[in-house]
């Protein structure tokens, strides 16, 4: 659940928005102050980490 900022502008959403972007940099700065990255992990403002969430390599396919 997001916990909009009260400085958040209301997007009739519940999900955060973009606040600043850096696909450069691998990552993506939320309205909630969670910070996303690229490999799908994430750091949340209370200092969690959550790991990235990657499929069993198993199950890709390779272009021949």
């Amino acid at each position: 659940m997001c916990a909009h900022r009260t400085s958040c502008p209301q997007t009739g959403s519940p999900a955060p928005h973009v606040v600043a972007a850096h696909p450069e940099q691998g990552w993506t700065l939320l309205c909630d102050g969670a910070i996303v990255f690229d490999d799908t992990g994430e750091l949340r403002p209370d200092g969690r980490v959550i790991a990235p969430h990657r499929p069993p390599a198993e199950g890709l396919t390779a272009a021949a």
